[in-house]
């Protein structure tokens, strides 16, 4: 399983860094896990966007998929696309709302939002508990807390699990979520301190607590957001966590 991160500035993009973003390949599959601000444009310096095989998407605020709106207009618009996209729409694993919220982002003016559909293009499926075939994966969607919808993944092939928590506060579902995973993908949006909301964010010194409770293999850190000190982050989370910890940078490669 190959990680590639496309972005992964927490809440905005940051200086010449896009937000939430990350491309997973495995026999020649591929899979876009969330598509924020600025995503589309690193994954087309990766591949083109007509080879993704399918889209999941954590939860709908725009730092993990402001960028399906740049996505549509490829897949409607492309002169001389490699097929037709009408055909063959690119299946989105998403939060129920997923349909109507990212027809609103897209269209421009009230009128046309009652009668934007972009289902000619994509075919959603809702998330729920319970585990789902996506291509050779596995994927598990772990409801979260957030101020949305929201849902980490337990992503597994060939004997390799990563947890990728999407965005969400301390909750008990993270155990079953990061639980013996070989790499956690963890949210770590700012340092640990009192009167931080709970139900928000993960500290660093949250990550590195639940890497060490879960026994992960390694933990990568990621959605730090541009205004957040990245070093005392990670100092939190190797305090917690004696395993490998990094904060993952844009166009970093993962070989799983």
């Amino acid at each position: 399983m190959r990680l590639t991160i496309l972005g992964c500035s927490g809440s905005i993009p940051g200086p010449d860094r896009a937000a939430s973003g990350y491309l997973l390949e495995a026999d020649g599959f591929r899979l876009a896990l969330d598509l924020g601000n600025g995503t589309l444009a690193r994954l087309q310096a990766v591949c083109d966007p007509f080879t993704l095989d399918a889209l999941v998407l954590s939860h709908l605020h725009p730092d993990h998929c402001a960028d399906v709106s740049a996505l549509t207009v490829l897949r409607r618009y492309h002169p001389a696309p490699p097929y037709d996209p009408r055909q063959r729409r690119l299946p989105v694993h998403a939060p129920e709302e997923a349909p109507a919220r990212l027809a609103n982002a897209y269209a421009p003016h009230e009128a046309e939002r009652r009668n934007t559909d972009l289902s000619d293009v994509f075919a959603f499926h809702p998330l729920h508990p319970g585990a789902r075939r996506i291509g050779p994966f596995t994927v598990t969607p772990v409801p979260v807390v957030h101020p949305t919808e929201s849902f980490g993944f337990r992503i597994e092939h060939g004997g390799t699990t990563l947890a990728y928590t999407g965005d969400t506060g301390p909750c008990p579902a993270l155990e079953e979520l990061a639980a013996g995973a070989t790499a956690l993908l963890c949210e770590a949006s700012w340092t640990d301190a009192p009167g931080r909301p709970e139900a928000l964010h993960l500290s660093g010194a949250q990550a590195g607590a639940l890497a060490a409770r879960a026994g992960a293999g390694r933990l990568l850190l990621t959605h730090v957001p541009p205004w957040s000190d990245v070093d005392a982050i990670v100092a939190e989370a190797r305090a917690a966590f004696s395993g490998p910890v990094e904060p993952v940078e844009q166009g970093a490669v993962y070989d799983l």
